[in-house]
């Protein structure tokens, strides 16, 4: 699938974002090796602190379906404003997919592109001891 039609399906995941608080509704779209597309979108809740982000969102789907092997994920917010995934996102991606493609918007409308280790230098790894 090609950056452009990665976004078009954040695009429509961002339909279905419920952010009546911050009105700035994120949609993701994450593409596993095996061809899957997951969607997400951020959840607010009244109680900021339990807002989901669209990222993390698609990342827990396709985990809850058995898919760990993600490729590329794209980002999309309100026309004309970028939205590259924050730090949280970028932690929850860095535990399955390192070298995952992050794709987004910049206030143009241009998709940027990064690999996420560039975007996360140095993320926090916990080394798994033995049993």
């Amino acid at each position: 699938m090609t950056p452009g039609g990665l976004m078009a399906e954040a695009r429509r995941a961002r339909q279905k974002a419920y952010a009546p608080y911050s009105k700035f509704a994120v949609g993701a779209a994450l593409l596993t090796a095996s061809g899957r597309v997951f969607h997400g979108c951020n959840v607010e809740n009244a109680s900021f602190g339990l807002t989901t982000c669209a990222e993390r969102s698609a990342v827990f789907t396709a985990v809850s379906e058995g898919e760990h092997d993600f490729v590329a994920i794209a980002v999309t917010a309100r026309e004309g404003r970028g939205a590259p995934p924050c730090g949280s996102c970028r932690q929850v991606l860095q535990e399955f997919a390192p070298s995952i493609w992050v794709y987004w918007r910049d206030a143009s409308g241009r998709i940027l592109k990064s690999r996420l280790r560039a975007l996360l230098p140095r993320a926090f790894v916990l080394k798994r001891g033995r049993r």
